[in-house]
């Protein structure tokens, strides 16, 4: 069967606007009615502006004439059968039980866009509706059960007043009867305040604040006396400060022994006052430097989670640990490891390691 495109002359959008009035090869396109078919393909470009103008009628016509030079003569229709047609329109809905079954159908509502996108219906697929009152024949009205969910038909949106108002739920009314007497309530229980003893062995109390025999005869305002929030990692700290006080030491002394082994291999006369023994300086560096990397660098404040142990070149709080010379690290491992307590060097907050 030839197609659309083998007609001579028929444009992209053209074969567009026949496709969408029902035109689906050239057979169909020669049985065509000219005058018919421009009506059809102008009403599909105003609905659908596929093309800039619709074709005219000479345009349409000069296609049927290919058309039909393409595939012949189209074959002649058959007559109709003669159709009893009744005096005049028959109002079926005087018929009681045809008024019946009109009340439980579903209304008519136009098909939103989408849901023929989603369908991949075109416009010619959706066939016209008829009125019964125009209808003359034979009636064939067939009706399904109207509580079944429709899933096509899109819901309509009610818009009266009545109806919202029929929809919202009923205010209750205020009960005066349910009223009670505040002198009808029993009694509120009396409250028993925890013990002094329960209180210090309380968790949350202990990360507070210290118990009161730690700090037993300390001058409050002597940096022996313990204050600050606790650590949940306090040994850890410990052996930190004591890795990266040792590293600090270690580093210097190990640099200058070497130094000076080296001098007196090369130069045995000169150096013979070197002892053999300051090797262990540059042995135990490895040593002391991965217990820096294990506990010196992960040791972190409780509060901000800051590295203790490690130098930044960031603005310190105005009450850290600080000594002439050596800056925060050093005099913060010494605080700690002397007092059992310190302040980060970042937020300023007092953190102890004893209960």
């Amino acid at each position: 069967m030839p197609a659309l495109n083998e007609i001579p002359g028929i444009a992209a959008t053209s074969l567009e606007l026949l496709e969408v009035a029902g035109i689906r090869d050239a057979e169909h396109l020669a049985a065509q009615d000219a005058e018919f078919l421009v009506n059809e393909l102008r009403r599909a470009n105003e609905a659908l502006s596929i093309a800039e103008e619709s074709p005219g009628k000479a345009t349409v016509a000069n296609w049927i004439s290919d058309a039909i030079d393409l595939v012949g003569a189209p074959p002649e229709a058959p007559a109709p059968a003669p159709v009893e047609k009744a005096s005049s329109a028959v109002n079926y809905e005087l018929n009681p039980e045809v008024r019946e079954m009109l009340e439980q159908a579903p209304c008519a509502i136009p098909l939103p866009g989408r849901v023929m996108m989603e369908k991949q219906l075109r416009v010619s697929d959706v066939p016209a509706g008829l009125l019964l009152n125009r209808y003359s024949g034979d009636l064939d009205i067939r009706v399904g059960d109207p509580t079944a969910p429709k899933t096509d038909v899109p819901i309509r949106r009610s818009s009266g007043k009545a109806e919202r108002g029929a929809n919202q739920p009923q205010q209750r009314q205020f009960d005066a009867s349910k009223i009670k007497s505040m002198s009808d309530s029993p009694p509120a229980a009396p409250r028993v305040p925890r013990s002094k003893e329960g209180h210090e062995e309380d968790r949350v109390a202990l990360i507070r604040a210290p118990r009161e025999k730690t700090n037993r005869g300390k001058d409050p305002n002597s940096r022996r006396y313990i204050r600050g929030v606790l650590h949940t990692h306090p040994w850890s700290l410990r052996i930190g400060a004591v890795a990266s006080l040792l590293l600090v030491i270690n580093l210097p002394l190990a640099i200058v022994s070497g130094f000076l082994l080296l001098l007196s291999r090369e130069n045995p006369d000169d150096f013979s006052w070197v002892p053999s023994w300051i090797l262990a300086f540059p042995i135990a560096l490895p040593i002391t430097g991965l217990m820096y990397l294990i506990w010196g660098m992960t040791g972190k404040c409780r509060i901000c989670n800051q590295k203790l142990f490690v130098h930044k070149g960031a603005l310190k709080h105005v009450k850290a640990h600080r000594l002439p010379g050596m800056g925060y690290v050093v005099p913060l491992c010494l605080h700690l490891l002397l007092f059992s307590w310190f302040r980060c060097s970042s937020c300023g907050t007092p953190v102890r390691l004893k209960k």
